[in-house]
């Protein structure tokens, strides 16, 4: 008895002090890094996907979980390659018995016996299936990711690491390879496929091996006992979505370690812009690009926006580059916003009449596009036909400084020469501007003169400035919605403007309606001109196009702010009904506030006085762009207290000119 006792005890040990050893064997371990680089994505702003970009070595490997992938897939997965997954601590013993037995018998490995743990050690590690000694480590490796890691991080890793042919690893981005779909809801035949591919990606891809892959698909279907589906399988790999590919090059290098981007484009009007991108070129000379901006200038989110017409320099059209943000010459596409700061300064009205007649400031003698002088023509006919000597006598009388602040303060980032002042050419595109930096600036005149910046991601907050009075925004944008649209266009009331550069290189159309904004650029990415090019007949068309790709009809405009002037132009004060040798005389006897001072520190409870010098009676005070007190002659009143807090007051004179301050009260 006792020497029973003696060799179980030493039975014991010896089997203990195995497992202490097996224990410090799997415990050192060395495992391969379980962390994997994984395709950045953009999504848009309803979360589909508009571009996925590759990890090392061109591989397309997407962030997966398991509860994003199809619960009937994960059955179908653990029920075909691993039964006993969720119960055998990495190693199936009774697989790797069946399959050594299997062998022996038939002289030749039938089955593998390898868990899914095990197939993750080889993935993982990229090791191969063959000899014992990588089916030894595969074993050591599987038994380690069991202790320090739960099954479902296991089987995510698998999910993660699985190949599907060529470039793709995991499932998610094996389901879009080969179905166009996320792995959230796949059919019975689909899920089959994905379980069968990742054990011979190559020799039962359905592209190449067609009868290897439907064989396949049909074994997993069967071991589930299911009918073979009578379900074509996909006879090539899609290619993955590569929309809005300038937008999601620029975000991935302002924000490189970011694995994902929410933006505010639409992809399907994405697709729309993107194909009429490559329309619009068609029939145009090799070399000639196009770039067009979609907004909703309410919110400043960008709803589609195409830097090319391909995102290729294939015909040397410079594909790779974004013309969205290129620094361009504008032509005469600020003429809108040199008119609304003039209207803002007093200076004119929509009915001013000019004189469109040679000119000369100094050496710059500026010239209508067609040569041709129309002699007394009103600010508003001149702003519709685009000609350059009234923009220019308005620049001249505000100051280039003036325009380009208005630039700025439309978000926009002007481009001028390196330590070069700005002079009167500002006025007819002497200036580098952007597609974007004019989309932003004709959003800001359609929110009634609020600056309006662009954005493209979801959450993205920029600060808001004004451009101009909410007056002079409506007489803008009343003046283009009275251009008629371009032969064969949508009708419809649409304020827009055409411009076309120096030498022809740069063709412009930019609109808005009540709701969205268009821009569309139309050149040669290298500068050099597009003969006979112009805005109106080259890049209009495609603006009109975009919107109605965007929606059918146009949102209506807004109405005219309540101290808008609408009189013809013998009604209107006398030094607004000519511009000419007496806007001197008029900036002299210009409305002026002389108190309070923008920024002023007032007590409140005794009310707010204001002075007034020049302007033309009766005024209009506005407290924070609501009318307060009307039909004022006197240049000395009190304005009643507003309370405490911020305050912003406008003076309007009868002439539509005006004057304005921001003061606290406290």
């Amino acid at each position: 008895m006792a020497k029973t006792l003696w060799f179980l005890a030493i039975v014991a040990f010896c089997v203990a002090l195995g497992r202490d050893s097996w224990d410090t064997w799997v415990h050192r371990t060395v495992l391969p890094d379980t962390l994997a680089e994984t395709s950045v994505e953009v999504r848009d702003r309803d979360g589909a996907l508009l571009r996925v970009f590759t990890v090392e070595n061109g591989r397309y490997r997407l962030p997966v979980s398991v509860s994003g992938v199809d619960p009937a897939f994960i059955a179908m997965l653990l029920t075909y390659e691993d039964k006993r997954f969720l119960h055998h601590s990495g190693v199936d013993g009774l697989a790797v018995a069946r399959a050594a037995g299997q062998a022996i018998w038939n002289g030749g490995v039938v089955s593998g016996g390898s868990t899914l743990t095990m197939q993750v050690a080889r993935l993982l590690e990229n090791s191969g299936t063959g000899r014992w000694s990588g089916k030894l480590r595969q074993m050591r490796v599987a038994w380690a990711l069991e202790r320090r890691l739960t099954k479902d991080q296991i089987l995510e890793l698998y999910l993660l690491h699985a190949p599907y042919g060529g470039a793709v690893e995991g499932v998610r981005a094996g389901a879009l390879a080969w179905f166009g779909k996320e792995p959230a809801r796949l059919t019975q035949a689909e899920a089959a496929l994905l379980v069968a591919l990742p054990q011979a990606p190559e020799a039962r891809r359905p592209d190449r091996h067609l009868k290897a892959a439907l064989y396949a698909r049909d074994r997993v279907l069967e071991r589930m006992g299911i009918a073979a589906e009578d379900q074509d399988l996909p006879r090539h790999q899609r290619d993955f979505v590569r929309l809005a590919p300038h937008l999601a090059d620029h975000l991935r290098g302002r924000d490189p370690l970011a694995l994902r981007h929410d933006v505010t484009v639409d992809a399907d009007l994405q697709r729309k812009i993107e194909a009429l991108s490559r329309t619009a070129v068609r029939d145009q000379a090799a070399g000639v690009s196009v770039a067009i901006i979609v907004a909703d200038h309410h919110t400043g989110e960008i709803l589609a926006t195409s830097g090319a017409p391909r995102y290729s320099n294939a015909g040397g059209a410079l594909g790779f580059v974004d013309m969205t943000r290129a620094k361009r010459s504008p032509g005469s596409t600020l003429k809108p916003l040199i008119y609304g700061l003039a209207f803002d300064q007093g200076l004119a009205h929509p009915e001013t009449i000019f004189n469109d007649a040679p000119i000369a400031f100094g050496r710059y003698a500026p010239q209508n596009f067609d040569g041709v002088f129309r002699g007394e023509i009103t600010a508003r006919r001149a702003l519709q036909l685009s000609l350059n000597i009234a923009p220019v006598m308005l620049t001249q009388a505000m100051g280039p400084r003036r325009l380009m602040a208005g630039l700025r303060a439309s978000g926009a980032e002007p481009q001028l020469p390196a330590n070069a002042a700005p002079g009167l050419a500002v006025a007819l595109g002497g200036v580098g501007l952007s597609l974007r930096d004019l989309v932003q600036l004709y959003a800001g005149i359609a929110q009634g003169g609020v600056a309006r910046s662009l954005i493209d991601q979801e959450g993205e907050k920029r600060p808001e400035g004004r451009i101009m009075s909410p007056r002079s925004a409506w007489y803008v944008s009343n003046t283009l919605g009275g251009l008629a649209p371009p032969p064969g266009a949508s009708k419809g009331r649409l304020a827009y403007k055409t411009g076309t550069s120096y030498g022809h290189r740069d063709a412009w159309a930019i609109g808005y309606d009540g709701q969205h904004v268009v821009g569309v650029w139309m050149g040669r990415p290298d500068g050099t001109p597009v003969p006979g090019a112009f805005g109106g007949a080259l890049a209009a068309p495609v603006m009109f196009e975009a919107f109605g790709r965007l929606k059918a009809g146009f949102d209506p405009l807004p109405p005219p702010p309540p101290d808008a002037l609408i009189l013809p132009t013998a009604r209107l004060p006398q030094p607004l009904q000519y511009f000419g040798r007496r806007h001197d005389q008029v900036a002299r006897d210009a409305l002026t506030l002389t108190f309070p001072p923008d920024g002023a520190l007032l007590a409140k409870g005794a009310g707010i006085p204001l002075k007034l010098r020049g302007g033309h009676a009766p005024f209009t005070v506005l407290l924070n762009d609501h009318p307060a007190m009307t039909g004022l002659r006197q240049r000395h009143f009190v304005l009643p207290d507003p309370g405490a807090g911020f305050s912003r007051i406008s003076v309007v004179d009868a002439s539509g000119a005006s004057q304005a301050v921001e003061v606290r009260l406290d």
